[in-house]
């Protein structure tokens, strides 16, 4: 079962802007190769920081207005919030390594 939250316009708040861990977002869509190709990575970091960081999966498409609030505009766009605010984005698929980085330098480890 995977750890990772789909959230959209309903609960992104909830789910993000109200954690009171590290969330880490993931704006993919359906038709995005890149997004597809770094799904699995995403799974992977989600088991690994269990409990320390929320992973959270938001569909443009069907969230066009979460995607406009953060002015996403190539996908995948990776965001990290903390305390309800982002911290960190990266644009583009990247290596696993390059994610566990920036989830350590949230956390301080």
């Amino acid at each position: 079962m995977s750890k990772v939250i789909h959230s959209g316009v309903q609960s992104f708040d909830a789910d993000v802007l109200n954690s009171h861990v590290p969330v880490f977002v993931d704006f993919w869509a359906e038709w995005c190769g890149p997004c597809r190709i770094i799904g699995p990575i995403i799974d992977d970091l989600a088991k690994e920081f269990d409990g320390k960081v929320r992973f959270v999966k938001v569909n443009v498409d069907e969230n066009g207005e979460i995607a406009d609030r953060y002015q996403i505009q190539a996908i995948p766009t990776l965001i990290i919030f903390k305390n309800g605010q982002q911290v960190n984005r990266i644009v583009g698929a990247a290596p696993k390594g390059k994610y566990q980085s920036l989830v350590r330098e949230v956390l301080g480890s």
